[in-house]
């Protein structure tokens, strides 16, 4: 049985000295370090050209199969935000007041969240992420997507770090259940929405939880010869 041809081309790959290694890596760790989630937004103008830019570095995210099942929804319309927030809020209040169990809220409670979420309106930029669960071709055969959820994850990851190396605050919100997501963007009830992004500059004073993060032999295990 003759194997399928595939259609390749060269890796370009920059090989580094240990020491730039290290260096490079020692540089992302401490950007990454002062990454903190924000509330507070300012409603300053972001160039939407930044975006764009983060945006692509997310797609080029690993996805199972290439399939790339991913979907982002970039808002900046007031009307449209305004939309998000009301719904986003009939749900948290739910959530908050009636679905969330008590240890939950207690957990909650540390960082300050209740259901008011203000900064879906006055933030510049919000980003949906819908995972695809399948795409129609050209053709209008249905294709079938593969490890959706843990590929559109990753690329959500990359644009969080894509952001904050820009110089932009963000926000991961996910209210539960998200389906008015789709609802208010057109998106098929083929896609699931995983989470919004809330994007842009912190208020000026903003404040944050002082919390701590866990050390690296607090979250690894080590399996060696």
């Amino acid at each position: 049985m003759t194997e399928p041809s595939l259609n390749t081309i060269e890796l370009a790959f920059e090989e580094l000295s240990e020491e730039q290694m290290k260096n490079r890596a020692l540089e992302f760790n401490a950007l990454m370090q002062r990454r903190r989630t924000v509330r507070d937004f300012s409603s300053r103008e972001v160039p939407r050209e930044l975006i764009d830019i983060c945006l692509t570095a997310a797609g080029s995210a690993p996805s199972g199969a290439n399939r790339q099942p991913w979907h982002f929804a970039l808002i900046s319309d007031p009307d449209i935000k305004r939309k998000i927030r009301s719904s986003a809020e009939i749900e948290e209040e739910e959530f908050y007041s009636k679905r969330a169990p008590q240890d939950w809220l207690d957990a909650l409670a540390q960082l300050g969240t209740d259901s008011d979420k203000p900064f879906l309106e006055h933030a510049p930029f919000l980003i949906v992420v819908f995972a695809q669960k399948f795409v129609v071709d050209n053709k209008g055969n249905k294709q079938k997507n593969y490890y959706v959820t843990e590929s559109a994850s990753i690329a959500a990851g990359l644009l969080i770090a894509a952001l904050h190396n820009a110089g932009l605050a963000t926000l991961t919100h996910t209210p539960s259940p998200m389906k008015f997501l789709n609802t208010i963007l057109a998106r098929p009830s083929t896609e699931k929405p995983l989470m919004v992004i809330v994007i842009g500059y912190p208020k000026e004073g903003a404040r944050v939880p002082a919390i701590q993060r866990k050390i690296l032999n607090e979250f690894v295990s080590i399996h060696e010869e």
